[in-house]
């Protein structure tokens, strides 16, 4: 296991800055995802983590030493690519074995280690078989197999998961968090897929125009999100403008467009007269009985949809169209119905108005 720090780095490409002054620290044995948009710089991170890229500025240090300047080969990381790149005329251990024969690994000691990765991957008795004669799910394992067992202190994981069908792609999310576990091994994600980072890290850095925008746990980034990016990126928000009327203690007294009021539990850095924009997450929204009070607004019902778990509600309060996930039938509920919208003050946040 290493310790992972990533201090001030940035990459430019003529003149567009494609990581733009980043800082992240991934202790021993953490797993976590680097999460963002296509074209977010979270890719040309993970390279110069790798050394197929260079940093202009700043420095990667595993375990204290810098190796931003070390090729590849000296760094003893593995690394799993979006598309595998397995060798199609190997056979599943010959491709395991690749890296161990580049180290020069004596034979005995190579045969072992083999056996071990493939166990770990959960592909014994398919060591003869050719990648052309493997599933999609077994191809990822037998890149991963090949990346651990060259024993790395760090392990790279390029959106390894997006070739998978759905299905496919959600147990594998638990089978790398599982080999994760229990190898130990400090881990880097690279995703564009917020449930897949969800499920799969210890913590998340979401990444925006080249720069982290917030570090944290999943629940901690899902339920107090940064900026208005975040929210929205990070599963579904409603963003309802409001500004701050009252402080008491850690909470809020907020007030929306429509005059209505709201309260919000944890909202200690926010002040009086802000802009502001309340986020609550369409789970925590109730189809509430009609009446008034604070965390109430009355909007009208439009699109409904039947998901099977849930029912998916939009319901309008102005101009502005919320989403609501319920557990009502969707015959109880008819479009261009009054309902009434209500929330828990605990279940919701506060973030600077958009500008």
């Amino acid at each position: 296991m290493a310790r992972l720090e990533l201090s001030h780095l940035r990459k430019r490409y003529g003149g567009v800055t494609a990581v733009d002054d980043i800082s992240l620290t991934v202790e021993h044995g953490e797993i976590v995802s680097l999460l963002g948009p296509s074209g977010c710089g979270k890719t040309t991170t993970l390279n110069m983590l790798a050394g197929f890229l260079t940093p202009d500025e700043g420095a990667i240090l595993v375990d204290g030493k810098p190796v931003h300047d070390l090729p590849p080969e000296r760094r003893n990381t593995g690394m799993v690519f979006q598309n595998y790149a397995l060798f199609p005329h190997l056979t599943v251990a010959r491709n395991v074995a690749f890296g161990l024969e580049m180290r020069k690994v004596p034979r005995g000691d190579m045969e072992s280690r083999i056996k071990r990765a493939i166990e770990l991957a959960r592909l014994s008795g398919f060591e003869e078989r050719f990648p052309r004669e493997l599933s999609g799910g077994q191809q990822q394992r037998v890149a991963l197999a090949r990346a651990l067992v060259v024993e790395p202190s760090l392990l790279l994981l390029d959106e390894p998961l997006s070739n998978l069908d759905a299905v496919l792609r959600e147990e594998m999310r638990f089978e790398i968090r599982e080999i994760q576990r229990r190898v130990g091994i400090t881990t880097v994600f690279v995703t564009h897929d917020q449930t897949e980072a969800m499920a799969i890290s210890s913590r998340l850095a979401v990444m925006n125009r080249g720069r982290i925008v917030q570090a944290g746990t999943p629940e901690e980034i899902y339920r107090a999100p940064a900026d208005a990016f975040v929210a929205r990126f990070i599963g579904q928000a409603n963003l309802l403008p409001a500004k701050v009327v009252e402080r008491i203690g850690d909470a809020a007294i907020v007030e929306l467009g429509d005059g209505s009021r709201a309260r919000i539990a944890n909202a200690a850095a926010a002040t009086t007269g802000q802009d502001v924009s309340i986020v609550v997450r369409p789970e925590d929204m109730l189809v509430s009985a009609p009446r008034e009070g604070l965390n109430v607004v009355h909007a009208t019902l439009g699109e409904v949809t039947y998901l099977g778990a849930a029912t998916r509600l939009v319901a309008t309060v102005g101009n502005q169209a919320l989403t609501v996930m319920c557990n009502r039938p969707a015959t109880e509920l008819r479009t261009g119905a009054p309902v009434e919208l209500a929330w828990d003050p605990a279940h919701c946040s506060l973030i600077a108005a958009e500008s």
